[in-house]
């Protein structure tokens, strides 16, 4: 092939119509809009989903409820029954999970529960841990490391403080009500 032989796609170019240039340019008379009513005059300006007073589509469907975290994050949650498929000394992180089958991606989250008991000591690189989960694998001889520190809570507003202890705000600690 060669370059003067190249051509686009068939029909991926088409000639624009030519609206309104006589009976025979197949776009006359009525220029496409049918005889008469609404969509045949030069301002419809119907709304986007108008569909000729039925009700819309998106008001027929419910809408969705509830509130909805864009800050979520997923955890993958595993028990620590689950981990004694490592041999002794093994580190446990999210590639070693992934290779055994245990999690889908080895960039995910994992929370590690204490359902089952772990028998054989490991060293765990995960996100999180429940405190029964670490003192079973520290019972075994491993250890935990936690990949993803949780966040300090903030600290308390006195007028919230106040609030959370019943008070009215701005009064004192030993002030009589």
């Amino acid at each position: 092939m060669k370059l003067h032989e190249l051509r686009p796609a068939h029909g991926s170019r088409t000639r624009s119509k030519r609206i309104g240039r006589g009976i025979s340019a197949g776009q006359g008379k009525t220029s496409g809009r049918g005889q008469k009513g609404q969509g045949s005059r030069s301002s419809v300006g119907l709304p986007i989903g108008f569909e000729g007073g039925q009700m819309p589509l998106a008001m027929r469907l419910p809408k969705l409820r509830g509130f909805h975290n864009k800050w979520r994050k997923e955890y993958v949650v595993l028990n620590i029954g689950k981990l004694n498929r490592f041999e002794s000394g093994a580190i446990v992180d999210g590639a070693a999970l992934a290779s055994a089958g245990l999690i889908a991606k080895p960039g995910a989250r994992v929370k590690v529960l204490a359902a089952g008991e772990v028998k054989t000591p490991l060293t765990l690189r995960v996100h999180r841990i429940s405190k029964a989960a670490r003192l079973a694998v520290e019972a075994a001889g491993g250890n935990v490391e936690l990949l993803e520190v949780a966040e300090a809570p903030k600290p308390e507003t006195a007028a919230a403080e106040d609030r959370r202890r019943g008070r009215k705000v701005g009064q004192s600690e030993g002030a009589p009500e």
